[in-house]
């Protein structure tokens, strides 16, 4: 497959999830890694004004699962994430954010990826950590 049809595929697994709920975008993707992007807007603010740490989480998450599934190359395989660790460094009031999932180990149950989510400048906001579980 080339990089259209694996990004059509990501998007359109989207459908009816939290992911469309977060307006995620599959954006990229290569040979070793998974890129998406989600709008910073009030919907997925705290009460403060700046981007949920549970909503970069769940970006994170996305990303990093679908990154699973699109590389196990197996339509059948179901992911599932066991654990999610989610540091924030800057914050974020409006804009987007990018999250790129990059493997750290790709075993054939166990997956661990880190997820680096930045600003449109390039800054770190999140450094995200995610361990997956492969059923096939």
């Amino acid at each position: 497959m080339n990089k259209k049809q694996v990004l059509e595929i990501a998007n359109s697994i989207s459908k009816n999830t939290l992911m469309e709920t977060l307006e995620i975008y599959y954006t990229d993707v290569g040979d070793d890694f998974l890129k998406a992007r989600m709008p910073v807007s009030k919907k997925v603010h705290q009460p403060d004004g700046i981007l949920h740490g549970g909503a970069t989480a769940a970006l994170a998450e996305s990303v990093g699962s679908a990154a699973v599934y699109i590389f196990n190359k197996d339509p059948n395989t179901k992911v599932r994430g066991i654990e999610i660790t989610a540091n924030h460094i800057k914050s974020i009031s409006d804009g987007f954010v990018y999250a790129t999932a990059r493997p750290i180990h790709r075993g054939k149950t166990i997956q661990y990826w880190e997820i680096k989510v930045v600003n449109q400048k390039d800054e770190l906001i999140s450094l995200c950590k995610l361990t997956t579980f492969t059923k096939r």
